[in-house]
């Protein structure tokens, strides 16, 4: 069947097409929140507002439930209280961002960008205190981010395969990032790198940590009822008072006899 020139360059044209513009644009947005309170939060629930440069805006509790950020720029943005639930933030920009008791359920997080160079450095890694990220999808570098006290249960980190780029990057990193008093229960933290984070308090009761490094970390008075820790490596993790021990397979971890008691 012979293809007409005009057909096949419209094909063409709609495969290079570029996604749509966003809903509102920054300056609406800055305009809203300007006159926003905690009273009458600004309402941007289920808006495309992909790639925008929000970067150090107060979103003062805003609502952003079910709407579509990705590669927006939230650097030094602060979201606390924010209601991101079901939220789209993959690729998002969240050098210095706050998120601290914000909800996340059921968002996606994948592949953000945390710092500005491979340093890592503790000033930018973003803040998640206290955060409602229960069965939120989370892979990325998150290296000395701070979790205290977020609930993530039945979240996913584990690796989620091809995403469309060729990256370095193959399982979440929480290289001594604070999820001391975190809920963990039931997440999947499968290949999560967790070496030397705060992890005191936490809830990981039935949490899948297969294949997960844990060495150096500090899981003084946590519980581990349940929890999966076939082949994860425990050398040097702190285990002082912690729940649960006798039920979490330790026997398959790696390291097992290398544990601080």
């Amino acid at each position: 069947m012979r293809i007409r020139p005009l057909t096949a360059c419209l094909a063409f044209l709609a495969a290079w097409t570029p996604a749509l513009a966003a809903d509102v644009s920054v300056h609406d947005m800055t305009t809203s929140l300007y006159h926003a309170d905690a009273a009458h939060p600004a309402d941007f629930s289920h808006r495309n507002l992909r790639e925008l440069d929000m970067s150090g805006l107060n979103f003062k509790g805003a609502k952003l439930a079910g709407s579509d950020l990705f590669g927006a720029d939230l650097s030094g943005a602060d979201l606390s209280k924010v209601d991101l639930s079901a939220a789209r933030l993959d690729r998002v920009v969240i050098i210095g961002a706050r998120f601290d008791g914000a909800n996340l359920a059921g968002a996606s997080l994948l592949r953000p960008s945390n710092f500005s160079t491979l340093a890592a450095l503790p000033s930018e890694a973003a803040s998640f205190a206290n955060a409602d990220l229960r069965g939120a999808k989370i892979f990325g570098r998150f290296t000395r981010a701070n979790f205290r006290g977020a609930n993530l249960e039945g979240a996913t980190l584990a690796p989620f395969g091809r995403t469309g780029f060729i990256e370095h990057l193959w399982r979440t990193d929480l290289l001594g990032a604070d999820l001391s008093q975190a809920t963990l229960t039931g997440a999947d933290l499968t290949y999560t790198l967790l070496a030397f984070s705060n992890l005191r308090g936490a809830n990981l009761s039935g949490a899948i940590l297969k294949r997960a490094d844990l060495s150096g970390a500090d899981l003084t008075g946590a519980d581990l009822t349940g929890a999966d820790l076939t082949d994860a490596d425990l050398e040097g993790a702190v285990l002082k008072n912690v729940r649960g021990l006798d039920t979490a397979a330790l026997a398959r971890a790696r390291n097992a006899g290398k544990v601080i008691r």
